[in-house]
């Protein structure tokens, strides 16, 4: 059958094959199995008198209650909201408040969500596993057991509402239809050519693009499996994949370096995946070359965006180019450079502008926000805000958030760049430049560094000049434990000017 919303995905793989894997002793659900509870739990949630169109916060880790849940409201017609586990009392009120949620599915026990949910008088039930069977509760104890009918969403209905990072702003809610992710998911299968045979680990969280669209949702729509650890574990990492014989993960270039510097001590193979995908966040040619190197698999960058239902471009399989530094080339979907100032003026092939997509996988909006729709949509393209340049072959090079890009006295500087030759030096294992106020300059460049060897803040610069422009060379390196990150593994740069540059940063 033909797969145009989320509830299509299941019915139309191989009744008999295996859908989700929680490894290291946990449940195991074919295709049928799962669809059969995710039927279940939709008549439940119809039961309970859940209307369609309308956000259902779902605040669990990952797991199997996360998919099941996930797949049954998006079955019912609701639209799923999932939200971090970890975020405040405020944080929750904000989401759930802009989200306009009818309902919140939180674990059992205290929670900041559950708190969050009955401050605004939004009714709250309770998750919980009994082996592979979902049990939903009440506030006052009773399980939930009226089933009822439930009629199948369309193509246009808003499947999943999620929030942008806010890195400047505050975050705006981006609503995503069926079709938006169906067209997401059929484009990463068909980059990728996920098949029934695939096996993917999921180690990004549920909650966001990357691992829910970019690995959970693309693995299910090809009818292959998905193996959910509760959590990334690097130490876990190489056991369950011997375990379940994963080809293939995706994660941030945090988690790739993390497993990089323990490949030795956890004995990690030589030859492991079928292919290896990073995204979300750039990652540095050195880390690229030793990643491929260690483990024996070539390396697929890609670069998503919410707001894109995630994937936008990716490199090529073998035998295709994978070139060091690019993003690949786009992934289904349209991808040009636009003037810097929005007019709407296409730039030719090897002019340095902002990147802009078209195509079904895009929003049609952000949510009761037209100011910030007037100025994403210019033309029928949608302004990604980000700075980088396509080449004669269609590869795509980033060189930085329109935003983060440093001005000293003029010059316009690219962090990526920096970043790129900080972490080619052999004592840095991470490393993150950023813009600092300056009263003669404008904007001077600092970074901070996490070591694995004897540095010292000279020797990095001194290293920086022999591949940087003196004015791109930072004038400050801060020596660091650990860099400061989001919920995803990325790292922020304002987050880390803030917390190095402190009140400097800030003025």
């Amino acid at each position: 059958m033909p797969v145009e919303t989320i509830a299509d995905i299941l019915p139309s793989a191989d009744p008999n094959a295996a859908a989700v894997v929680v490894p290291q002793g946990g449940p195991n659900l074919s295709y049928a199995e799962f669809n059969r509870e995710v039927e279940r739990v939709a008549g439940l949630l119809a039961g309970r008198g859940i209307e369609s169109g309308r956000a259902v916060s779902i605040v669990l880790p990952n797991g199997l209650d996360f998919m099941t849940l996930f797949m049954a409201v998006a079955r019912v017609g609701a639209i799923a909201a999932p939200l971090n586990s970890a975020y405040t009392i405020d944080e929750f009120k904000f989401f759930m408040e802009d989200a306009d949620s009818q309902l919140v599915i939180v674990p059992t026990g205290e929670h900041a969500g559950r708190d969050a949910a009955s401050a605004l008088g939004i009714a709250v039930l309770d998750a919980s596993l009994d082996g592979a069977e979902l049990i939903l509760g009440e506030e006052d104890g009773d399980e939930l057991v009226d089933i009822a009918e439930v009629a199948p969403p369309g193509p246009d209905d808003v499947a999943l509402f999620l929030h942008t990072s806010g890195t400047t702003n505050r975050p705006k809610g981006v609503p995503l239809t069926h079709e938006n992710l169906v067209t997401s998911l059929k484009n990463i299968s068909a980059t990728y050519e996920l098949s029934p045979d695939d096996v993917a680990m999921v180690v990004m969280p549920l909650f966001h693009v990357h691992g829910l669209i970019g690995v959970a949702l693309s693995t299910l729509y090809s009818g292959g499996s998905i193996v959910i650890p509760p959590r990334f574990s690097a130490g876990a990492f190489w056991p369950v994949q011997a375990e379940t014989g994963a080809t293939w993960y995706s994660a941030v270039p945090t988690i790739h370096q993390v497993l990089l510097m323990r490949a030795d001590d956890d004995k990690a193979p030589q030859q492991s995946f079928r292919f290896i995908r990073s995204c979300s966040s750039a990652l540095a040619p050195s880390v690229f070359h030793s990643l491929e190197k260690r483990f024996g698999a070539p390396v697929l960058e890609a670069y998503g965006m919410t707001e894109a239902s995630h994937q936008m471009s990716s490199s090529p399989l073998p035998p295709g180019e994978r070139m060091p530094g690019t993003v690949g080339k786009p992934t289904g979907v349209e991808v040009a450079i636009m003037d810097m100032e929005g007019k709407g003026d296409l730039l030719a092939v090897g002019s340095t502008g902002e990147v802009v997509i078209k195509g079904r996988n895009v929003t049609h909006g952000y949510n009761n926000n037209p100011d910030a729709n007037a100025e994403a949509f210019v033309n029928g393209w949608f302004r990604t805000g980000d700075q980088g340049i396509l080449d004669d072959a269609g590869y795509l090079t980033l060189t930085g958030r329109i935003k983060e890009l440093i001005n000293r006295a003029g010059e316009k500087i690219s962090p990526l760049e920096v970043d790129a030759v900080l972490l080619q030096h052999e004592a840095v294992a991470e490393a993150v430049c950023f813009a600092v106020p300056d009263e003669k300059y404008g904007e001077v460049v600092h970074a901070a560094v996490v070591l694995t060897g004897d540095a010292g803040e000279e020797e990095i610069r001194r290293y920086c000049g022999q591949y940087l422009a003196g004015f791109k060379v930072p004038d400050v390196v801060y020596i660091a434990d650990s860099l400061p990150r989001t919920a995803t593994g990325k790292i922020q740069r304002r987050h880390v000017s803030a917390a190095f540059a402190g009140d400097r940063a800030g003025s």
